[in-house]
């Protein structure tokens, strides 16, 4: 699969970025390996909430961070407050967990690296989960919360998930350009995090990756799936980002490691958007495994996904009017706020 994605990387410029990994980075991918394989595909239904959440809660404590329970558009979540924000400006990051797992909290240290690099406030929200809240509860949830914050008077909005957040950030992003939000009030930018693009699990990678990945395997993620859509067509453009119109979504971040089966789902993605004319690129990290901006102090290549992503967004929310409107015009909007 690398050698593939470089040949296209060779025709396409930067959109396809590729990271080597360090000899360090090797050791440490390997002691991992050694400790999670063992539980390969083990966490499965709501029984697997509280390991889940003990996993994410091991992310490395990030420094001058504070972190305080809100309510945004009537979802419960948490504040993610660095002390360097910039003004106005606030990440929506949505949780993983296979829309059946997951809490703010848990991930709570995630998104604090995440916001102090972009020099942001962030929130997470407790969106509903499955089976008890299936399909779209969670994406109605995410788009009250966005409505939420441009009630509290932001104007620069990036949305940020990981995993089956990045489903739910990504198919935010598409509601939204239809979604006339408060006085349009559009996304400056969005990043996800090794997303669930296709719920039907087609990708290529769900059999190339299947010997590496050392966490989840079909049969796991099948059941997960169907929890979540509780009937419902995985190739629902509002379930599948993959399925969807492109056209019109603002500049788009994918970070994906090249030893996960969600790898294609990435890859087929950016590869869509960049058809449609979105400013999208993906980056692939040679050796890692899902979730691996979480070993944050461990890997470097974890350090190195959150600085790429915490700049690129600090420089959208830095040229959010201009960005704005190009979005607007795109999209048929008229740029009534001029904020």
């Amino acid at each position: 699969m690398l050698s593939s994605l470089e040949d296209r990387r060779s025709t396409r410029g930067s959109e396809i970025v590729f990271h080597r990994i360090s000899a360090i980075d090797k050791r440490v991918i390997a002691a991992l390996r050694a400790m999670v394989e063992p539980n390969k595909g083990s966490l499965r239904g709501t029984a697997a909430r509280v390991p889940f959440d003990g996993i994410m809660e091991h992310v490395a404590i990030p420094e001058g961070v504070t972190f305080e329970a809100g309510t945004v558009g009537g979802v419960s979540g948490l504040w993610s407050k660095p002390k360097n924000a910039q003004p106005n400006a606030v990440i929506l990051h949505i949780h993983g967990g296979w829309f059946n797992w997951g809490s703010a909290k848990a991930y709570r240290n995630l998104v604090g690296h995440l916001a102090t690099r972009a020099g942001a406030f962030a929130f997470s929200p407790d969106y509903r989960l499955a089976p008890e809240s299936p399909f779209p509860s969670a994406a109605e949830d995410v788009h009250a919360c966005y409505a939420g914050l441009v009630e509290l008077g932001y104007r620069k909005i990036a949305v940020t998930g990981d995993s089956a957040g990045g489903t739910l950030a990504l198919g935010l992003l598409l509601a939204l350009k239809t979604s006339q939000v408060n006085n349009h009030v559009v996304p400056v930018a969005g990043v996800a995090l090794s997303p669930v693009t296709d719920l039907s699990l087609s990708g290529a990678s769900w059999t190339t990756r299947a010997a590496a990945d050392p966490y989840f395997v079909q049969s796991q993620a099948a059941e997960l799936v169907r929890s979540y859509l509780n009937g419902a067509d995985p190739n629902d453009p509002a379930a599948s980002p993959l399925r969807a119109d492109l056209t019109g979504l603002p500049p788009i971040r994918v970070h994906v490691g090249d030893d996960e089966v969600l790898l294609d789902d990435s890859v087929r993605f950016v590869e869509r958007a960049l058809a449609a004319g979105v400013d999208a690129q993906l980056d692939v990290w040679e050796g890692m495994v899902h979730g691996f901006p979480g070993s944050v102090g461990q890997l470097s290549a974890s350090t190195q996904a959150l600085e790429k992503i915490g700049s690129f967004l600090s420089e959208c929310f830095s040229n959010s009017t201009e960005k704005r409107q190009s979005y607007r015009r795109t999209n048929g909007d008229s740029d009534e706020d001029g904020n």
